[in-house]
């Protein structure tokens, strides 16, 4: 089969040279997962803050890869099987590297030396074997008993280099997935990559078991595979020695004829291990599709319940029991079919493996018996030969015992590796100058925010929202209205940083902070404090302060719990949820504040009444809001409204709701909408 040739895309279906490839969204509605407080981005990064987002110190990613036009569907899938290996090593010898764990070339140094020194006590087991079967044999009770106060020791010494490398062992493990965890979660949370493959193509889906028990099994089991092939190698060369010398040849009479086989113990190993790993490889075939299919198929049933427990409220009201009990059973009913197509494979391979175990220690003695007969080899040469042709046999047979994990962790590695392509073509896609980006930097003056020449695009070049220039001056509230599908949120999430596909520029106060409200804010587990005070840390404010900001938005009836941790996502309403979110609001006191359908949940007495207390309480906070209720333009200073078209959404209204002693803001390429009130149009350049 060809090899996988670099190539200007990689082979799970990411775009040209990484640009992803985001999904077409119809629901216009804010899809952001917590209110985000930030000072806007500048142009120029701190090296604190690259360290925070996993991008200091790390090599680019990747070049992106994808299998020769010329091959076969199935021989490209092959190939494409095979990257995702190498991708995966590409990042995790990065431990042993330079900005990897101190700890990581002592501790595989000191396995190493481990296991040769354990190797010598097993030769002098197997020595101590051939010595006490000899005084056995010849009646010399002195030797016995001398032999007898030895082997305590000695198996003292061998139990205790085994517990150190298991120590040794588990501890490179548990720090090489510490290490890995950390690198894959920093560049996934970085620049809001994990929101941003919910948008783009690529085998990444449930990215949560992936980076739990993908990873876990990923870097466990190559420290098992390494150390074990290590002693295989080592424990097969010393005792074929061993074999060697001690059965020497075999001379056997055939139709008159006398033939002699020279180290024919060794001969045997070879021939007997070769059997059993031929039939192992036979058998075990479908070990590595059959265990990557297992293992999606349990991601998709832990997201399957997870869904539930997460819409639990909504699913109650409709009474979709059934229908979520027949999903359920339909996805558990895959989990199950894979697993007995699983129970036929470990079946298979327990049977050449039990076999294999039961007749290693029989086919020495049975060969050596000829000999002992004879009188050319000795009860204690006998033992001898035994114990090494079964360590020699456990030696060659160390991958019939392990296939089936080595194939679980090539279903593991595959599957981290591909959630690492997907990262891997965002990150190119925020370096490529090709793909059109986003900007992000400061504005001058008292300008609190302005969109230049902004235009946000899909990734073929599709606009969903055409070039705009906008400013908004401090103090300002300005409402984003438009039918649903026009591009409102998009223009939201280019806000935040989430969207950065398309042209133009995001420009912030460099000395002011940023604070969003979604239309479905986050609530974190733990307590009621701790749910208030998010995205800070619970003890930034005090009781007093959190208590009142709760009275404030009309939740004082909650103060006396916020103590109490209780399932908040799932007690809270949608209005209380929505409450607790300007709740956030007062106590962060941003500088500019984005509210994307943030007032949805709530009727419109009680959404008036929010609006009144954020403008009483932060009376120079800059207000965006996107919203689709009239009745919130009591509560803006301006108006400016996006009409869907066919080349994508355009800003055809920026209008003033109140007069203006001087002029705000800028507004170009534009039309002038209709309004039924007595704005004051703001003049276009």
């Amino acid at each position: 089969m060809s090899e996988a040739k670099p190539r200007s895309r990689p082979a799970d279906g990411i775009k040209p040279r990484g640009a992803p490839k985001p999904r077409r969204q119809r629901d216009d509605r804010s899809r952001a997962e917590e209110p985000r407080e930030k000072k806007p981005r500048n142009k120029r990064m701190s090296t604190v803050e690259a360290a925070a987002s996993g991008t200091a110190g790390e090599a680019p990613p990747p070049e992106a890869v994808e299998p020769d036009p010329e091959l076969t569907p199935k021989q490209a899938e092959e190939a494409r099987k095979k990257y995702l290996l190498k991708r995966f090593w590409i990042s995790g010898r990065g431990y042993w590297g330079r900005h990897g764990d101190k700890l990581g070339w002592p501790l595989t140094v000191g396995l190493l030396v481990l296991i040769v020194v354990n190797l010598g006590f097993q030769y002098g087991i197997n020595v101590w074997n051939r010595s006490i079967f000899d005084a056995i044999e010849k009646r010399d009770a002195h030797t016995v008993y001398f032999l007898s106060a030895v082997f305590v020791p000695v198996v003292l010494g061998s139990i205790s280099l085994v517990v150190a490398q298991v120590y040794l062992r588990m501890t490179m493990q548990r720090r090489w997935r510490s290490w890995l965890t950390a690198s894959v979660i920093a560049r996934w949370l970085a620049n809001g990559r994990y929101y941003q493959l919910n948008l783009v193509q690529g085998d990444h889906q449930n990215p949560e078991a992936r980076l739990s028990e993908d990873l876990r099994v990923a870097t466990e089991a190559p420290v098992d595979f390494v150390a074990g092939v290590i002693v295989a190698t080592l424990s097969a060369s010393t005792f074929i020695v061993v074999l060697w010398t001690i059965g020497g040849a075999l001379s056997f009479t055939l139709g008159g004829s006398t033939f002699t086989v020279p180290g024919f113990l060794v001969v045997t190993a070879v021939i007997y291990a070769a059997i059993t790993s031929t039939s192992m490889f036979v058998i075990g075939r479908d070990f590595v599709r059959l265990s990557e299919e297992k293992n999606q198929t349990e991601a998709e049933f832990r997201y399957v319940l997870t869904r539930v427990r997460e819409n639990g409220e909504s699913i109650a009201l409709l009474g979709g029991e059934e229908e979520e009990r027949s999903g359920i059973d339909r996805t558990f009913g895959g989990v199950l079919k894979r697993w007995a197509q699983l129970t036929g494979q470990h079946m298979r391979t327990a049977l050449v493996s039990q076999g294999s175990s039961l007749f290693a220690p029989v086919v020495p003695v049975l060969l050596c018996a000829p000999k002992f007969l004879e009188g050319s080899m000795s009860l204690g040469q006998v033992m001898q030969a035994a114990s090494a042709f079964a360590i020699v046999q456990g030696a060659f047979g160390w991958l019939v015992d392990n296939y089936p994990r080595l194939a679980d962790w090539n279903a593991s590695a595959r599957r981290i590796a591909s959630l690492m392509m997907s990262l891997d073509g965002l990150e190119r896609a925020e370096q490529s100058d090709e793909l059109g980006r986003i900007q992000h930097g400061e504005t001058k003056g008292d300008t609190m925010l302005s969109l230049n020449e902004l235009c946000v695009t899909l990734d073929d070049g599709t606009s969903v929202v055409k070039e705009t220039e906008v400013a908004v001056e401090s103090g300002e509230r300005v409402l984003v209205s438009g039918e649903s599908g026009s591009g409102k949120s998009t223009l939201v999430r280019a806000l935040a940083g989430l969207w950065p596909w398309g042209s133009g520029s995001v420009d912030f106060h460099p000395d002011k902070r940023l604070f969003m409200l979604p239309q479905r804010p986050y609530v974190p587990s733990g307590t009621l404090r701790r749910v208030v005070a998010y995205p800070a840390a619970p003890n930034k404010w005090k009781l007093d302060q959190i208590k009142a900001a709760l009275d404030k938005v009309g939740l004082g009836y909650l103060a006396d719990r916020i103590k109490e941790e209780a399932p908040w996502d799932q007690t809270l309403s949608g209005g209380e949820k929505q409450r607790v979110a300007f709740a956030r609001l007062l106590l962060h006191r941003p500088d500019i504040v984005v509210l994307d359908e943030a007032t949805s949940a709530l009727d419109e007495k009680s959404q008036d009444q929010m609006m009144q207390t954020v403008i009483r309480e932060l009376p120079e906070v800059t207000i965006v809001s996107v919203a689709h209720r009239a009745e919130l333009e009591a509560f803006h200073t301006r108006k400016i409204t996006l009409e869907r078209r066919k080349g994508g959404a355009k800003l055809v209204g920026d209008i003033d709701l109140v007069p203006r002693n001087r002029k705000r803001g800028l507004f170009q390429r534009a039309l002038w909408g209709s309004s039924t009130r007595t704005e004051k149009p703001r003049k276009t350049k």
